[in-house]
Order: C-alpha cells, then structure tokens, then sequence
C-alpha cells in the first residue's frame, strides 16, 4: 500500500464489528480480509481470501510479508450460520478455529522471517467461553466451560488456540478480548433477536412475517428466577473503540492480555430487558417445551436461533470487569462509552434506516 500510515490487517472486515472499528483506524493504512466484500464507503484495501480453507495460511502469510502490518485484528469468525449461509458444522469449525490457528501460524512465520514484526494481535474471544451458569462473576483465569452451543464451543476452542500459541509469536503482544452480548442498534445477534422478536429465519414465511411486522414473543420457562437472571452487554462501537485503544497505545510488556469486556453499571435483568425491548413474553412450563419451540421454529426457518442456545437463554452468567478497568485507567469512560442498559436500549433505536443494520 501507498501510504505514510502505519498498516493493520483485520480479517472478517464485512462483519459488523469490522465496519464498524473502519472509521476508528484513520490514522492506518487498512487491508481488509474477508470471503465477502464489506458494505463500507471507507478506504481500505480488500484481499478476498476464505480462511476455512487450508491454503488460506500461505495466502495470508505472502500478505503480511508483503505489506509488513504492525498489527493484526482477528476478527472472522461464523457467529450466525443462517445469516452468513455457512450451515455446514465442518465448514463453520474450519473457519473458526482452524482459520484462527492458521491466521497465527501466519502471523509466527512473518514474525520469524521479517526484521519489522507485526507488534500486536487482537483476537475478540466471547463471555460463552466460560458457560451458561456460572455461580459467580467469571475472572479472566475462571474455566473456560463452553458446551451445547457451537458458537460457544468454537470461541472456547480458538480463545484455547490463542493462549497456546502467543508465546511463539515472537516480539508480538497478544490480546484476548472476551466481551459480553452486543448490543446497539446495528447489531444483529440471537439473543437481541429473541427480545426484538424477530422472525430472522431464512424462510418464505419469516420473510412475509418480517414484512407485515409482526414480532415472534420473547420466550421464558416459568419461574421468578428467569426474569431475575441477570445479563450484560457491551455496545459494539465501544468494542470497537476498546481495539482501537489498544493499537494505538504502546505493546504491553508481557506476552499474552486477557480482558473481560462490558459495559458500565450493573448488570441488568432478564426481566428488565423485556421492558426496554416492549416485547411479548411467552412463558414455556420448562426448559424442555421451550427447547420444542425453538427445535420449531430452527426446523421451519422462521428463527435464526439454534435450539443449542437454550442455556444462554436460560442461565446467568456475569464477568468482573475489574482487570478492564484497570488496564484503561483515565481512558475508561472515554473507551467505554455507554452503560450495560443504555448499550441494550440503544438496540431498540426507531430511527436507524435498514442499511444501518446491515454486516454480519
């Protein structure tokens, strides 16, 4: 690339959280990888490239040595297999953590053979990593106790690649950051949906609902303790500052960060969520009839959310975000801009036009 700038490779550009950390990388030179074209006016060089598959680490290394990034943002990953069409369990693995282990091996082989390392890489890991019922606020050392849900199973898997593999990625500080739910209003996730009722199947019939408005209920098993649950969200554009934060201040000295991400304030409610998001809520008898329902609406398309989620539905799990805090000092609240319950009200914004919402 023609440029002054510093240069930065950020993989699963097209994704939302890629386009939107776009405009917060102004002052790099950008060279966006993905299998899809991102919807963005931003500059950006774009290097199609599909790391499901196994040439992809060749690829990818001839890239890093060629254009010599000073960091590297790992971004891709399948989180929504009906919105992105990769339905196929294999497949989704390979780009997710295969394509996580062959995006470090590039990063090591670059590092080795170039006297200009690549000095960070940021891989955003998930708060599923550490399961669905936790019996207190997770730390950064909790076990990681992923199961049932892919997603889940692939973030605990890659989030394991990563820590296994940043000791051999010479002069390059590693992060792993593990944010909560997304929220705002151009984020598209399952639990989002379930309280925007959404019929986001892939369906004839989820799209005529989608097109008459008309909203799936939230779904609960009985019992107070549903509602009392509690759960945090981190706004996406707040992640987005937090990895721009990171590439612009100097490497961290030792080898390997690790971060819980949310947002400020307290946790909020199951049952407070359903207010905000003015959402019908359907309470099953058990977990069991609620699992039906989804096996359902998962079977006739008209719900993107895997009946495997149930637990994350279902269950509470809180992370201290104490060491976050820590690590931003006097830039926290200029970081993190919103709290856990503005960043969730901010997902039911009226007037964000439909292009707003696109990005996977």
């Amino acid at each position: 690339m023609s440029s002054d700038k510093p240069v930065v490779v950020v993989t699963g550009i097209a994704g939302n959280l890629g386009t939107r950390l776009l405009p917060i990388l102004e002052g790099f030179s950008v060279i966006g990888v993905d299998f899809v074209p991102p919807r963005t006016e931003g500059a950006l060089q774009f290097e199609n490239l599909d790391l499901g598959e196994e040439s992809s680490t060749r690829t990818f290394y001839e890239l890093l040595r060629d254009t010599r990034p000073v960091s590297v943002v790992h971004l891709a990953f399948v989180i929504d297999p009906v919105r992105t069409r990769v339905l196929d369990p294999d497949r989704m693995w390979q780009i997710n953590v295969a394509g996580t282990a062959r995006v470090m091996e590039a990063v090591t082989e670059a590092n080795r053979t170039s006297d200009a390392p690549i000095k960070r890489f940021v891989f955003p890991s998930s708060v599923s990593v550490y399961g669905s019922n936790l019996p207190a606020a997770a730390m950064e050392d909790s076990v990681l106790a992923a199961h049932t849900l892919p997603y889940a199973i692939h973030k605990k898997q890659s989030d394991e690649v990563v820590q296994q593999r940043a000791p051999a990625m010479r002069g390059c500080s590693v992060y792993i950051l593990r944010p909560h739910i997304f929220a705002g209003c151009s984020v598209e996730n399952y639990l989002l949906g379930a309280f925007r009722g959404t019929p986001n199947g892939n369906s004839a019939r989820a799209e005529k609902m989608r097109a008459a408005g008309r909203r799936l209920p939230c779904m609960l098993p009985r019992g107070q303790k549903y509602l009392d649950n509690k759960i945090q969200f981190v706004h996406v554009d707040d992640m987005a500052r937090l990895i721009g934060h990171i590439l612009q201040r100097d490497p961290e000295a030792q080898r390997l960060t690790i971060l819980n991400v949310a947002g400020r304030g307290e946790p909020m409610t199951f049952g407070r969520c359903v207010q905000v998001a003015q959402a019908r809520l359907w309470r099953a008898p058990g977990k069991w009839s609620m699992r039906a329902v989804l096996k359902l609406l998962w079977k006739w398309g008209i719900s993107a959310i895997p009946p495997e989620a149930l637990p994350y539905m279902t269950g509470e799990y809180i992370m201290n975000t104490d060491r976050l805090r820590k690590f931003l000092g006097s830039e926290y609240e200029a970081v993190i801009h919103y709290t856990i319950a503005d960043a969730f009200a901010d997902s039911f914004r009226r007037d964000v036009p439909p292009a707003a919402a696109a990005g996977r």
